[in-house]
């Protein structure tokens, strides 16, 4: 049966380390072919309020970066063949340098990282680091770009570009129109394979993607249905498998 590829989003230790690891096996039981792993962080630009919520909570705990490597490393050691992206936010990643932190990420299984807030053409080392170490980086594309600036990231040869779909944060539902599948043509029209991503959440939208993208991303939908069923771990992991069966069956 033909599939739509999913990157599913989740934030490391949310609510719980022992939940975490529940939903990420219900997600490739679902049929996920990529984990993008999220470091909590106090003050994400990008995420809307479920993703925020869920970091502070987990910020909450006193969780640290070397927490949610260790997390990482649990997955990558029980899926070894699923693909894990780490994202996270500049500060997290430049503090303790870029070179150190992405060395330490590539040892935990690290394939890529997707740093929003770190400029594709000025991100202090990262794409250099990352090449170093055996991942590759993964810029994002906003539809906010100036038409010069997202032909040079365009073109700029990234085997793979994160395209936001919309301006804002995630989380909100996106309409997928005409303007969406047309800014996707310019992000892909270099070569790089685009995710696809920002308020994805039922089959519907990930079937009008599915031909434009190399794989949709689905995020807050999923750290949703964790925060409704977080007292019961049976629920949570029925309730993620089958949304992440709905996000890729054709």
């Amino acid at each position: 049966m033909n599939k739509i590829k999913l990157m599913s989003h989740l934030v490391a230790g949310y609510p719980t380390n022992e939940l975490a690891l529940t939903a990420a096996r219900a997600l490739i039981k679902g049929g996920a072919d990529i984990l993008e792993i999220q470091l909590p962080f106090s003050d994400p630009s990008a995420d809307g309020p479920a993703i925020q919520t869920a970091c502070t909570k987990v910020l909450e705990r006193n969780y640290r970066t070397a927490d949610g490597l260790a997390f990482i490393k649990q997955i990558h050691s029980e899926f070894p063949e699923i693909p894990v992206y780490l994202m996270s936010y500049a500060s997290l990643v430049y503090t303790p340098g870029v070179e150190n932190f992405c060395k330490k990420a590539a040892e935990c299984g690290v394939k890529g990282m997707i740093i929003p807030d770190l400029p594709f053409d000025f991100d202090e080392g990262l794409t250099q680091a990352c090449r170093k170490n055996g991942m590759i980086n993964i810029p994002v594309a906003a539809p906010s770009m100036s038409s010069e600036r997202l032909y040079k990231m365009a073109h700029a040869g990234f085997p793979y570009i994160y395209a936001a779909l919309r301006v804002g944060i995630t989380g909100t539902d996106t309409k997928i129109d005409s303007k969406t599948l047309e800014f996707l043509k310019k992000v892909s029209e270099g070569g790089s394979k685009v995710y696809g991503g920002f308020g994805i959440s039922n089959g519907e939208q990930a079937k009008i993607l599915a031909s434009s993208v190399e794989a949709i991303v689905a995020g807050s939908v999923f750290v949703r249905i964790i925060t409704e069923n977080q007292n019961d771990m049976q629920k949570l992991s029925e309730s993620v498998e089958a949304k992440a069966r709905e996000l890729t069956e054709i």
